[in-house]
C-alpha cells in the first residue's frame, strides 16, 4: 500500500467558491495547497471523525468531518478513484469511507440539523443541501421566519445572497423555535459585530493601501479600520500572511497584511493592507484586558502593559491575534547594502524585496509572487538606457510581471540570489538548463553554484552580431567608410585624376582600381539621390488639390442630418456632439422606407449636378493658370528681343544702354516653349510698342540729339 496519495486539479469549497489546488494524503494527515494563494490547509489524521464519498457537480467529492466540528470538502475526483481512497482510509486513518448521495427529489419541506459549523437540510435520511455557517454574514428573524444573508463571492459570476426558512410554531411553552434557530446560526456564523470594547486602539496610522490615515481598533475576532471617509472590518480569518519590511532609507518600516478575500470599496479590491511607520515613533500600550485573561488567551505572547517602537507593537499584536508568522527579508543585500531593489512596475516606482520563498513589491500596486508559482525569470536589457536592466517573472499560469529600471550594479546580486534559489532563468544557456535546475523547495510547504552570467553572455552575443554587421558593411563599401560623401561633388572627384597628386597615386594598378570603384559607387549614389528627389517632387505635386474643383455630393443621410440637426438639438437640449450623432443614427435607422426614398432622390439629384459640374471643370481646367504662364513668358520674350533688336541712328546712347540693361537675363529665365503661334503674335505686338517708345525717345529734344542732327 502506498504511503502517500497525490491528486492534482482538486477543488476545495471555501466560502462558496471553488479553489483549485493539489491534495496529498499521507499517514500523518491530509494537506491541500491552494494554487492561487498558496494557502495550505493541514488536517491531522487523529482529528478525522468521518469521511463521506458522494456524487457532486464536478464528478465525485470527498467530505471530511473533524472532532472540533470543522468540515472540509474536496471535489474533482473520478469515480474509479473511490476504491483507492477507501483502502487508504481503512489502512492509515481507521475510517470507513461511506457512500452517501444527496437527495434530488426537489421537495422544500424537511428538517434542519446543526452539526459543527454546518447547517444541513434533510429529507428523511438524505441531505438536500448544506450551508457552511462561516458563509453567513447576517441572520434576521421575523414571524415564523428566519433569513440568512451570505458574504458576496467576488470570484463567482452568480452569488447566493439570502435564504429564508419557514419555522412552524410549536406547542411547547417557553421555547421560541425561531429564536432557537437564529441562535444556532449566530453561534457559528461569521457575523462581524463591533460589540464590547476593543482590546487596544492605534490612532492615526498612515496607510498606503487603502490610502489615508486610519484608527485601527483591535477586537478579539476582527480588525476595524476607521477613517474619515471609509470604514473596513477585516476578520482575522481572511488574513493570509504578514510582512515586516525595512524601507531603503533605513528610517521607515512597511507592515504588509495580505488578505484573501480582499476588502473592497465600490469596484476596487484591496488584496494588501500596507502601513508605513517611522522607526523613531515609540508608544506605550495597555491592553483592555486583565492580566489573567491576557495570559490565558495569548500564552505569554502579549502582556497587559507593553512599550516600544510603534511598528513593533502593531506587528506583535497582529501576530498574536492572527496566529501567523511574520515574514521578513532574508539574507539578500543589494549593491547599496539595502535588503531591497529600487525599480518600477507599470507606471510607478517602488521597492522589490527578494524573500526566502518569494518576491514582494511595494507599494503601488502591491505584488506578491511565490517561488513555487514561478515558471521562469528573465534578465532583459533596459529599453531606454544601458545603465539599467529589466527583471521579468512569468508564472505557471502565464501571467508576466516586468520590473524595469533596475540599476546595473544590482544585477550581480540579484542573479546570484535567483541562481541560489534554483529558479529557471530563461536566457540561460541550454546546457545549464539541463544540469538539474529543478526547484528544491517543498511544493506543499507553507510559502513564504553556478557562476554563469546570463546577462553578460547576452551582451557579448549582441556585441558579436554588431561587429559582424560592421565588418560586412566595411567590406562592401571599401575605403569610403572613412570619408564623407556629398552627391554634388562628383565633378571634383573626377578632376582629381589630372592634378599633381593623381600621378603619384596612379603608379600602382591597385590604387587605380580602388579609385575607379569608389567613383562608380559615388556616381551611383548621386543618381539614386537624384531619382529620390524627383520622386518626392512628383508626390508633392500630386498632393496638391485645386480649390476651384466642384465639391463631392452628400449622401442621403448627410442631407437629412443637415436638415434635421437643429430639430434634434431643440428636442434634446444640451446634447453633446457625439450623443447627437448617435441619436441621429438611431432616428435614421428607424425611419420608414418612404421617407428615406425622398432623401435618396435628393442625393441622386445632387450627384447628377456634381457630375455635370465635374465635366465642365475638366473641360476648362487649367486655363487660368496657362494665361498667367503665357503673360510671364511674354515679358521674358520681350526683354530678350530687346537685346537682339538693332539700335536706330536717331536713338541716343542713353537709350541704347538702357535697352541693353533691360534686355539682359540669364539662361534659366528663358523658357524653351516659344514656338506657339499665340506667343509669336503677342511678341510682334510687344516689339511694335517698344519700337514706338524708342522713336519717341529719339525725338525728344536734347543737346546731344541736336548736335548729331546738325552733323548729318
Amino acid at each position: 500500500m502506498a504511503e502517500t496519495l497525490e491528486f492534482n486539479d482538486i477543488y476545495q469549497e471555501v466560502k462558496g467558491s471553488m479553489n483549485d489546488g493539489r491534495l496529498r494524503l499521507s499517514r500523518q494527515g491530509i494537506i491541500f495547497k491552494n494554487s492561487k494563494t498558496g494557502k495550505v490547509d493541514n488536517v491531522q489524521a487523529g482529528e478525522l471523525t468521518e469521511g463521506i464519498w458522494r456524487r457532486v457537480a464536478l464528478g465525485h467529492g470527498l467530505k471530511l468531518l473533524t472532532k472540533n466540528g470543522h468540515v472540509y470538502k474536496y471535489d474533482g475526483f473520478r469515480e474509479s478513484e473511490f476504491e483507492k481512497l477507501s483502502d487508504f482510509f481503512k489502512t492509515h486513518y481507521r475510517l470507513e469511507l461511506m457512500e452517501k448521495d444527496l437527495c434530488v427529489k426537489g421537495w422544500n419541506w424537511g428538517t434542519v440539523k446543526f452539526g459543527g459549523q454546518l447547517l444541513s437540510f434533510d429529507i428523511g435520511e438524505q441531505p438536500v443541501f448544506e450551508i457552511p455557517l462561516s458563509n453567513v454574514s447576517q441572520c434576521t428573524t421575523g414571524k415564523n421566519e428566519v433569513t440568512l444573508e451570505f458574504h458576496q463571492n467576488d470570484d463567482a459570476e452568480v452569488s447566493l445572497m439570502e435564504v429564508r426558512f419557514y419555522v412552524p410554531p410549536t406547542q411547547e411553552d417557553g421555547i421560541d423555535p425561531v429564536e432557537a434557530f437564529a441562535q444556532n446560526v449566530l453561534s457559528k456564523a461569521d457575523v462581524i459585530q463591533a460589540t464590547g470594547d476593543a482590546i487596544c486602539i492605534f490612532r492615526e496610522l498612515q496607510c498606503l493601501t487603502p490610502r489615508g490615515r486610519y484608527d485601527i481598533r483591535i477586537y478579539p475576532t476582527f480588525l476595524h479600520l476607521h477613517g474619515k471617509t471609509f470604514d473596513y472590518k477585516i476578520p482575522y480569518t481572511t488574513v493570509l500572511r504578514l510582512f515586516l519590511l525595512p524601507h531603503k532609507d533605513q528610517r521607515q518600516m512597511f507592515f504588509v497584511i495580505s488578505l484573501d478575500p480582499p476588502i473592497k470599496q465600490g469596484q476596487t479590491r484591496y488584496h494588501f493592507l500596507i502601513l508605513l511607520f517611522s522607526k523613531d515613533e515609540d508608544i506605550s500600550l495597555t491592553l483592555n484586558m486583565n492580566e489573567e485573561e491576557v495570559e490565558k488567551r495569548f500564552e505569554g505572547r502579549l502582556t497587559k502593559n507593553m512599550s516600544g517602537s510603534l511598528y513593533e507593537m502593531v506587528s506583535r499584536v497582529m501576530k498574536a491575534l492572527v496566529n501567523r508568522k511574520i515574514t521578513v527579508p532574508g539574507n539578500f543585500q543589494g549593491h547599496s547594502g539595502a535588503q531591497c531593489i529600487t525599480c518600477s512596475y507599470k507606471a510607478s516606482s517602488g521597492l522589490l524585496y527578494p524573500l526566502e520563498r518569494g518576491f514582494i513589491y511595494v507599494h503601488k500596486p502591491p505584488v506578491h509572487i511565490r517561488f513555487d508559482e514561478i515558471a521562469f525569470v528573465n534578465f532583459a536589457r533596459g529599453t531606454t538606457t544601458t545603465r539599467s536592466f529589466d527583471f521579468e517573472i512569468e508564472t505557471k499560469q502565464g501571467t508576466q510581471y516586468t520590473f524595469s529600471s533596475i540599476e546595473r550594479e544590482e544585477y550581480g546580486k540579484l542573479f546570484d540570489f535567483v541562481n541560489a534559489k534554483k529558479l529557471n532563468i530563461k536566457n540561460r544557456g541550454l546546457k545549464e538548463k539541463k544540469e538539474g535546475m529543478n526547484p528544491s523547495y517543498d511544493e506543499y510547504a507553507d510559502s513564504d553554484e553556478d557562476q554563469h552570467d546570463a546577462y553578460l553572455e547576452r551582451m557579448k552575443e549582441e556585441g558579436k552580431i554588431r561587429e559582424e554587421n560592421a565588418n560586412d558593411s566595411s567590406e562592401d563599401s571599401g575605403e569610403e567608410t572613412d570619408e564623407s560623401f556629398n552627391p554634388g561633388e562628383e565633378e571634383e572627384d573626377v578632376a582629381e585624376e589630372f592634378d599633381s597628386n593623381a600621378s603619384a597615386s596612379s603608379s600602382s594598378n591597385e590604387g587605380d582600381s580602388a579609385r575607379e570603384e569608389k567613383r562608380r559607387k559615388q556616381l551611383k549614389r548621386a543618381k539614386v539621390a537624384k531619382d529620390r528627389k524627383s520622386r518626392k517632387k512628383t508626390v508633392e505635386a500630386k498632393k496638391g488639390k485645386d480649390p476651384n474643383a466642384p465639391k463631392r455630393p452628400m449622401s442621403a443621410y448627410m442631407l437629412w442630418l443637415n436638415a434635421s440637426r437643429e430639430k434634434i438639438k431643440s428636442d434634446h437640449p444640451g446634447i453633446s456632439i457625439t450623443d447627437l450623432s448617435k441619436k441621429a443614427g438611431e432616428i435614421w435607422k428607424g425611419m420608414p422606407k418612404e421617407k428615406k426614398e425622398e432623401w435618396d432622390h435628393k442625393a441622386e439629384d445632387a450627384r447628377r449636378e456634381y457630375e455635370k459640374a465635374m465635366k465642365e471643370y475638366e473641360g476648362g481646367r487649367g486655363e487660368p493658370s496657362k494665361r498667367d504662364k503665357s503673360k510671364k513668358k511674354k515679358k521674358v520674350k520681350a526683354k530678350m528681343d530687346k537685346k537682339s533688336t538693332p539700335s536706330r541712328g536717331s536713338s541716343s546712347s542713353k537709350s541704347s544702354s538702357r535697352q541693353l540693361s533691360e534686355s539682359f537675363k540669364s539662361k534659366e529665365f528663358v523658357s524653351s516653349d516659344e514656338s506657339s503661334s499665340g506667343e509669336n503674335k503677342s511678341k510682334k505686338k510687344r516689339r511694335r510698342s517698344e519700337d514706338s517708345e524708342e522713336e519717341d525717345l529719339a525725338s525728344t529734344p536734347s543737346s546731344e540729339g541736336s548736335a548729331s542732327g546738325s552733323d548729318e
